[in-house]
């Protein structure tokens, strides 16, 4: 059965149940024509696609479900968390000629948009000739008055735009809404893009279309280029609000792709008018740490809180000045949230005329200014009329806002303050293939609306539209979106991918990476979650095998030895289950159980996206390992403990595989000093729960041969004492072993020798000083004296582990507060506390 042959079939025949009947009237369909054949853009592939079996399409999807979820790609639900992104499996194909001809009006829209931008915070023609009503602009939440009629003020402050656009039932394209003010989605294109090509290989690679790559090539030449003048060798970085953000994956890949640092908020400083990439040193500054251009994700209103909004910690004090001074560069300004204003769409045609003396290419959906008597009447009529054909939003809103309200509730809340409103038409999207979730369940491929969202770059004195886009179905879902590929095939083979020759050519100097003191904490912190999960998981694996032998018969000492390693993880984690078998899956499964290694990797996974653009794309195949191990435990009734904790443990060493191939920067040296504090923690631990204990020749034998187990040193154990397992041999291989990576001794060398490599460590910092202290207690423990026993205990192996695992808990703090620690934490200023201040 071929999946796209029969909805072809069935969209040709209206009375078919696939066809959509929502009371909308006709549709426009992107991959059948009225006659229902494939449309020109489908032809060319149509040997290949018509082939697609709903079975075959499945397989797809899983495949692209696994391939998301190993590139680790988000997005932001503000009620559940980082959703995975979905992605239909079947493109929204565009023939060469109808792009070309959206092409242009994009390149229209985003030279349009620039133009408004500059009149609005400039000489405001618009506004005086009366084209637009004040009260359009100036009600409007994103127009930011510290800027506004500035001689500083760029004339060209829109770099980066994007628009989304739908069709009529005519196939006309409309402009829906422009996005200007932290345009996201294009890590989101280009993810789609990767994982497409790889599900469907030979039709990609048939169908002839536009690669992405040299866009992202044209987009940092862009970001390089809007330096402020007299810049010869400017630092770019990109800014985020942090990982809670509903697009932080995005914003990570955007970075991480142009090459340039992904920064928050506190990572920045004004100092003399200018800002600071914060060093290790802060306050501290160096000229190579300077910021000349940011690409900002933080809306305006949260980027200062000394001028914009009081409180944010999300921007970046006095960058409201520096920006008036001219002396850094945001893209996109912080004025042009105004932009996204549904109340400019009706006086567009004549914006048009009078700042580009053109015609508008891209109209935008039927759209009436309640502010305006006559528009107002037509809104509330259609109201009271049709409320289903009418949409009604804030200038400075979303439709969603007030979708559930009740019509004449609309209508009181527009009279009351008219100026904030607007009614739109509802347009009646076009329609496409999807497969998601009600074509698993049917097996055929089920109409769907698609909204379009092109994205546009200033590239020298021309606006550049991006050739493709990011495609979203129209649903009503609260979760992440449902996604497209966008394909725009070549007019002929010959024709450079994305009409790019090449890249407008810039000096090519090497800059000199700074990691901020909040990117590196991020990074020790990785370490020390990482390596506390693997000890757990590894601790789990050694008390599930004694578990599984116990269940095969009595063994000399095994109950005894499942006791102490549970006692161990207790130690870690707390008592939930009496039954072990429900306290191990529990200890390896519970991400609300503190110490656990699904909290754990919880943690590790919050760390690693704050510094995303540090690391390869392989951490979150990793992640993706250890997710299958559990989502497979967690669906299995009887599940092996140990053979499900051995894929979690395999996916968390991988991990070490890809910082192994990191810089040696100060992040490297970061995570491996957090990684063998920990370990030292952990190896204290352990051996304080089942050491320190005597319970006899037999049982002391097999509560060792756990702990060496657990230790990953049973090997080294075996061949250096022949298999004998004795307690004072256990602690010199796990305490004072120099060469042993399991040690504490070990651990602290090597925690010196990262500890010495950051910033800010001279030889006599006090980590430092508490570290050379502890090496010399662990050099002059008296292995001999720690192993012997009195009355059932080791009182003197007790009091050196509680002293070294204290020790410890101080150094790490000390760690914290000498590297990390980059000055005070932002304080809302008072005015009564502000002496000398006239107002």
């Amino acid at each position: 059965m071929s999946l796209l042959r029969d909805y072809a079939a069935a969209i040709a025949q209206p009375t078919l149940p696939l066809h959509l009947q929502d009371g909308s009237g006709a549709r426009f369909d992107e991959v059948v024509g009225p006659d229902g054949a494939l449309r020109p853009a489908w032809k060319g592939m149509a040997a290949i696609a018509v082939e697609l079996t709903p079975a075959e399409l499945e397989r797809i999807d899983i495949e692209i479900t696994t391939l998301l979820a190993d590139d680790g790609v988000t997005y932001g639900n503000p009620q559940a968390g980082a959703q995975p992104w979905r992605l239909d499996p079947m493109p929204l194909v565009v023939d060469a000629a109808t792009w070309a001809r959206l092409e242009v009006g994009l390149a229209q829209r985003a030279e349009l948009l620039n133009a408004i931008l500059a009149d609005i915070y400039g000489e405001q023609r618009l506004l005086s000739e009366g084209i637009v009503p004040a009260a359009v602009v100036f009600g409007h939440a994103g127009f930011t008055r510290p800027v506004a009629r500035t001689t500083g003020f760029d004339p060209h402050p829109l770099v980066l735009s994007s628009t989304d656009l739908g069709r009529d039932a005519a196939g006309e394209w409309h402009v829906l809404s422009d996005r200007v003010q932290a345009p996201s989605g294009l890590g989101y294109a280009m993810a789609n893009r990767r994982v497409l090509s790889r599900v469907l290989p030979e039709l990609y690679e048939q169908a002839g279309l536009h690669r992405m790559e040299p866009y992202f090539s044209a987009v940092r030449s862009a970001l390089l280029q809007a330096a402020p003048v007299g810049v010869e060798d400017p630092r770019v970085v990109v800014m985020s609000p942090g990982t809670l953000s509903e697009t932080a994956y995005d914003q990570a890949f955007i970075a991480n792709i142009l090459g340039f640092p992904l920064v928050q908020g506190e990572d920045l400083v004004v100092q003399d008018g200018w800002v600071w990439m914060k060093p290790a040193g802060f306050p501290q500054v160096a000229p190579h740490e300077r910021v000349d251009v940011i690409l900002r994700r933080v809306d305006a209103e949260w980027c200062d809180p000394l001028e914009l909004r009081a409180g944010s910690k999300l921007g970046v004090a006095g960058l409201t000045e520096a920006v008036r001074r001219g002396r850094v560069r945001l893209v996109n300004g912080l004025g042009a949230g105004v932009l996204e204003n549904p109340g400019l769409m009706p006086y567009m045609p004549a914006i048009c005329e009078r700042l580009l003396g053109e015609q508008l290419r891209l109209p935008s959906v039927p759209t009436r200014w309640c502010g305006d008597q006559d528009q107002r009447a037509e809104v509330l009529e259609t109201l009271a009329t049709e409320p289903d054909a009418i949409i009604i939003r804030r200038i400075d809103g979303s439709a969603a806002d007030l979708a559930a309200l009740a019509s004449d509730t609309l209508s009181r809340l527009i009279l009351a303050e008219p100026h904030r409103y607007v009614g739109q038409e509802r347009l009646p999207l076009s329609q496409v293939p999807s497969w998601g979730d009600a074509g698993r369940a049917s097996g055929r491929a089920n109409p769907s609306q698609v909204a379009l969202r092109g994205f546009t770059v200033r590239d020298g004195s021309i606006y550049r539209p991006l050739v493709g886009g990011l495609a979203t179905l129209v649903n009503d879902r609260k979760e992440a979106p449902s996604t497209k590929d966008v394909w725009v095939l070549k007019g002929t083979p010959a024709d450079p991918d994305q009409g790019i020759v090449e890249v407008t050519a810039l000096p090519l100097t090497r800059a000199v990476p700074v990691l901020s003191p909040r990117a590196v904490e991020d990074l020790f912190w990785s370490g020390r979650y990482a390596e506390r999960a693997e000890d757990l998981v590894r601790l789990v694996i050694t008390a599930s095998t004694h578990a599984e032998q116990l269940d095969y018969g009595p063994t000399t000492g095994g109950g005894a030895a499942l006791r102490a390693l549970i006692g161990s993880l207790q130690r870690l984690c707390g008592t939930r289950w009496l039954d072990s078998d429900l306290e191990l899956r529990s200890l390896l499964l519970d991400a609300d159980r503190a110490g656990s290694a699904a909290h754990s990797l919880e943690r590790l996974r919050d760390t690693l996206e704050g510094v995303r653009d540090q690391m390869s794309g392989d951490t979150w195949r990793a992640f993706g390992s250890t997710d299958r191990a559990m989502r497979a435990m967690r669906a299995s009734r009887r599940p092996q403990i140990a053979e499900s904790a051995s894929r979690m443990l395999g996916g968390i060493l991988s991990l070490q595989g890809v910082t192994a191939n990191m810089m040696r920067d100060d992040g490297w040296h970061a995570i491996e000093a957090g990684r063998h504090l920990e370990r030292a923690m952990q190896v204290c631990t352990l051996l304080a729960a089942t050491a320190t204990q005597s319970l006899g020749v037999g049982t002391d034998r097999a509560v060792l041969g756990g702990v060496l187990m657990a230790a990953e040193s049973s090997v080294t154990h075996r061949r250096r004492f022949r298999g004998s397992v004795r307690v004072a041999d256990v602690l010199e291989l796990l305490v004072a072993d120099p060469d042993n990576p399991r040690s504490i001794a070990f651990c602290l060398a090597r925690l010196r020798d990262h500890l010495s490599q950051l910033a800010g460590s001279t030889g006599s910092t006090r980590p430092e000083r508490l570290l050379e202290h502890l090496e010399e207690d662990v050099a002059a423990a008296d292995i001999a004296a720690l192993a012997v026993s009195v009355e059932g205990r080791r009182p003197q192996l007790e009091d050196f582990l509680a002293g070294t695992h204290s020790h410890l808990y101080r150094l790490g703090d000390a760690i914290v507060h000498l590297h990390f620690a980059a000055g005070p934490q932002p304080q809302p200023m008072l005015l009564a506390e502000i002496t000398g201040l006239r107002v």
